[in-house]
């Protein structure tokens, strides 16, 4: 069994790169990240699945799902308000971004399934 507090993994941040989240466990196709972005949220679309879980913190969640296949394209934006303990979700190849978040925002990262995200069904 592996446990990770959050304090253990706000100590690992900002990382020697001056990178904003840093890996903290790893099994099989998962990967847990702490995230805390500081003043903006510069990520762009993943391509895994991709779960948060709001350790601290509140802000907006931007979300725009993919268009189809032009490269750049997205429906409209969604915007959801969240704080501590909410889970968000955002789908392998989506846009998203957190926004006027708190200066204490820290979210978990999980990563999980196989490149280009699990199928819809």
């Amino acid at each position: 069994m592996r446990c990770i507090t959050l304090d253990e993994a706000l100590a690992l941040l900002p990382t020697p790169d001056g990178k904003r989240s840093a890996a903290v466990f790893e099994h099989g196709t998962l990967q847990v990240k702490l995230y805390a972005p500081r003043g903006s949220d510069p990520q762009s679309p993943h391509t895994r699945d991709e779960l948060y879980v709001v350790a601290r913190g509140e802000g907006w969640f931007v979300i725009g799902e993919p268009a189809g296949e032009r490269s750049g394209e997205l429906s409209e934006e969604r915007r959801h308000r969240f704080g501590a303990n909410d889970v968000l979700f955002a789908k392998a190849g989506t846009r998203h971004r957190f926004e006027n978040f708190s200066d204490d925002l820290a979210v978990w990262v999980m990563f999980y399934g196989p490149e280009g995200g699990e199928r819809d069904e």
